[in-house]
């Protein structure tokens, strides 16, 4: 069994990023046996029109999920998960650039650690192509995984392959806004799944406006509060490590716009 890639993109996505998008995951030096790509409500007619033409051009089969509405990118990663036909996923997002390597190095560093349940690695940021901001590196092993996780989404989500049938098993995406990810790594890690990432780029990521001002606000810290209950409930916090991720994330989530930016460039070590 091989790749599938997982994709959701909605309306206002931008025609030339997904086209790079996918262009440098079917440039890839081991080849997807297919991109799922989740439509997440209807789309512009620009969107539609690349979506045909890379279903005839693209070198790797292109499966297309229409969803009547918008409805996030957690139920859109849901769904599609129940398209992906292979036995690992490999997760990427509709503006970014994959590094050529990066399917042959996850798939292989999955095929030689049978008992490892995802892995991913580290991104480079940049708004300009061809000009790297910096890098975000990740902690390795499972063990400096876990630890991280307590406090920190530990896994760069767009660089991420999984073992199918353990995200399943895991009870999958679910609607979790700004945090679909963390949440489901959070419940892997506490059923055992052993995580890790590979210390090397796999994903040039595309920096939006106001990065870092989209991750704060009442609301963010909201959702975050839900996670970190989740996480105790789970077991995988203990109540001291409950009451130190809550003040942590409720000291970031609360900054000016323009100290959280200082602070995001600081952990974003380059």
């Amino acid at each position: 069994m091989g790749i599938s890639v997982l994709m959701s993109l909605y309306a206002k996505e931008v025609p030339a990023y997904v086209e790079k998008a996918v262009q440098s995951i079917a440039e890839q030096t081991m080849k997807a046996d297919e991109i799922v790509i989740v439509e997440d409500g209807p789309l512009t007619e620009e969107l539609y029109a690349l979506l045909e033409q890379l279903q005839k051009t693209c070198s790797v089969p292109i499966v297309r999920v229409p969803l009547q509405k918008n409805n996030g990118l957690g139920i859109a990663l849901l769904e599609g998960l129940k398209h992906c036909s292979q036995e690992f996923t490999a997760r990427m997002d509709a503006d970014d650039i994959a590094c050529p390597d990066r399917l042959e190095k996850e798939y292989t560093y999955l095929k030689e650690h049978p008992d490892t349940a995802a892995v991913g690695g580290d991104i480079e940021e940049f708004e300009e192509e061809g000009v790297i901001l910096r890098r975000k590196h990740m902690p390795s092993s499972y063990e400096e995984v876990y630890e991280y996780g307590k406090v920190r989404n530990p896994l760069n989500h767009m660089t991420v392959m999984f073992r199918t049938d353990a995200v399943r098993k895991a009870g999958g995406y679910r609607h979790f806004p700004w945090l679909e990810d963390y949440d489901l790594w959070s419940r892997m890690l506490a059923m055992g799944m052993k995580i890790e990432n590979i210390p090397e780029v796999f994903v040039q990521m595309r920096l939006g406006q106001n990065f870092a001002a989209r991750r704060g606000g009442k609301r963010y810290f909201q959702q975050y509060r839900k996670l970190r209950r989740l996480q105790k409930e789970l077991g995988y916090l203990s109540e001291a490590e409950y009451v130190k991720a809550l003040t942590l994330t409720f000291i970031m989530t609360r900054l000016p716009d323009g100290l959280r930016s200082a602070a995001y460039r600081r952990l974003r070590k380059a």
